[in-house]
Formats: structure tokens, sequence, C-alpha cells
């Protein structure tokens, strides 16, 4: 017996002006179009916002049609009432991996998937702590099991108690046999992202080296150009500037719609793809960016606002009451799992 699917997706468009003649010129609104033919239907919500930098659209598209699976989370899952909505507030929480075992090493890593350490187990849990009482609704992470590692067990200390999912879009198969048929279930779990954009800058002939043997080989000075400059690669590899253009990018394009409408999002991922984003959220210059350091399984927190970014630095722990006067939300938020947990 055939069944209904249900696909929806989130573009970013950076030009509103072919849309807005369409819909009617309109700012931080949105408009809705339904295509409905033979055994499909298409519906669009379509929101434009604008700001003193930048004028874009998140166009959000979900169909139907017969077919014989339904995936069981995406992105933008929610009612459809949640997905049109446009927040005035939202959290993003930026968490730096713990240490792996080739940190623990002195071996320069880049794109080699290369575990965590039991320290490095203990500073994601400890980074969990520190924002368990912050809302999660979205978590990206990189394609390396030590960003992912790192995000699961921070999740296992929140005190919401939602579980992490993540998705898998590899094919048709993998999205068929990953879905999830009960609906209570569904609103229990948070769907993870593993994005390759976000892995940390691939460190191409440098990878596997022990760091001091490299700097008595090619001398401290050239070691250190390739690891803090910004524009000069090792050989083979990326530099910062590289590994910025994809990370900006994908965050931009992915992330940033997200929490548009209202989505608090996490991500884990790493040193240089994270300088990368924290780069273009502090409008850092290459000089400065070269030079901001970021500690492992550290939280840093944003508030996502008006089109801008806020940086609110790291939660030092779970109680701290400063966290929570940051904004009204996040205050409200905290209330909610109190009465929630002594209830």
């Amino acid at each position: 017996m055939a069944t209904t699917s249900f696909h929806q997706a989130i573009w970013t468009i950076p030009s509103c002006g072919s849309l807005n003649s369409s819909f009617g010129n309109q700012e931080n609104g949105h408009a809705s179009l339904k295509l409905i033919s033979k055994g499909f239907r298409l519906d669009f919500a379509i929101q434009t916002y604008s700001s003193k930098k930048q004028s874009f659209c998140v166009m959000q598209a979900s169909g139907s049609q017969t077919s014989v699976f339904n995936p069981i989370l995406s992105p933008s899952n929610g009612t459809p009432s949640d997905s049109k909505k446009k927040s005035n507030e939202a959290a993003l929480i930026l968490i730096r991996h713990g240490e792996s075992m080739w940190n623990e090493k002195n071996l320069f890593t880049g794109c080699v998937d290369v575990p965590l350490t039991k320290k490095g187990v203990d500073e994601a849990i400890e980074a969990g702590k520190r924002i368990s009482n912050i809302p999660v609704d979205m978590i990206y992470t990189s394609s390396l099991i030590r960003a992912q590692m790192t995000a699961m067990l921070a999740m296992n200390e929140h005190r919401r108690k939602k579980v992490p999912i993540i998705l898998h879009d590899e094919n048709e198969q993998a999205r068929a046999w990953s879905q999830i048929f009960s609906e209570d279930t569904k609103k229990q779990c948070i769907p993870v992202v593993a994005a390759w954009q976000l892995n940390e800058r691939m460190y191409g002939e440098l990878q596997g080296l022990n760091k001091q043997e490299t700097a008595e080989r090619y001398g401290k000075e050239q070691v250190h150009e390739w690891r803090r400059s910004y524009d000069v690669p090792p050989p083979n590899g990326e530099s910062l500037e590289m590994c910025a253009e994809r990370a900006v990018a994908y965050f931009r394009e992915n992330i940033e719609p997200q929490l548009l409408l209202g989505k608090n999002v996490m991500i884990a991922a790493h040193g240089n793809s994270l300088r990368s984003i924290i780069m273009y959220l502090d409008k850092l210059t290459s000089q400065e960016v070269i030079s901001l350091e970021l500690s492992t399984g550290i939280p840093m927190l944003y508030i996502f606002k008006e089109g801008g970014f806020i940086r609110r630095g790291s939660p030092v722990a779970p109680t701290e009451a400063s966290v929570y006067a940051y904004t009204k939300g996040l205050a409200q938020y905290r209330e909610k799992l109190d009465e929630m947990l002594h209830s």
C-alpha cells in the first residue's frame, strides 16, 4: 500500500528582487505559494529579511507525493507555524572538540579522523554541563568523529534530555532505513547534520607528522607561518583563508537560515573552522583572526538578534545566573526546565 512522503528543504537566495516582483515588494515579511500537479503537491513559504548589510530570502518548500518511505527529520522539521515564524532571537553555541588522541601525541591532525582521548571525553562532558540550560534545536558537526563525539557527549548532559540523531542523507536507502515512525519520539529528538565543510583545515603533507620534529626539520619560522598565517598553506594543504571560504559559505547558506527561523543551534567543530566562523560573526580582520585562540571543550555563546550576532562569552557553569540574564528567552527557557524537572 502506497504511503505519502513529505520532503522539506531550505534555500537562501542572495537577492529577493525577482521574488519581490512576483509576491509584492515585501520587507521582513513572508508569502506562500502552492503548486499542484497530478500526483504531486509543492508548497512554498518565502520570507524576506533586510539588514543594513544585506537583503536575502529564506525559501522553504515542502512537497508530497506517492512514495514508499518518509524521512525521519530535516533541518527545517517542525510544525508549519514554527517554520514560517520569524523569531526575535536565537542562541548559537560553538564548541571546539575535546582533546584528540593526536593532540595528545603532538601530531598534525587536520582531516585525519582521530577520536577523543579520555581527557577529551571529560572536556566534552564538562562543555555539556555548561550549556545544559541553553536551548538546542539543531546540531551541526564536521564529518570527523572527534567533533561528533563532542556533540553527543555534550548533549548527554543537557537537562532537556532530547536525543541527538545524526541525519543520513547519503541516498534514498539511508533515509528510508533511518526513519522514525513515532511522532512523539520525533519531538524528543534533535537533528544532527554532519558536514565536511566544517572539518578542520587540511594540513596536507604535515598530517601525521610530529610538530616538534617538523619544526626542527623545516625551521620554527616556516612551521609557524604554515600554522598561523592567514593565506599561506602547508605543502598540498589548506590555508586558513581556504578553510574560511568553505566553512563560512556553509554557515551562511545552511546554518544562518535556521537561526533566522528561530532555531537554537549548536556547532561542534574544530579550531580553524570555528575561527573562520568567528571571524565572520565578529567581523575580524585577517590579522586579528590569526591570533584568535580557542580552547578545546569550551563552549562559546552568541545571541542572534535582528540579523546580527552578539558574543556572550562562555558559560562558566550551568547555574551561572548572568548567562540567563543575556536575553529574556534564555531566562524563560531555564524557568521552564526547572518547572518540568521539579513537577
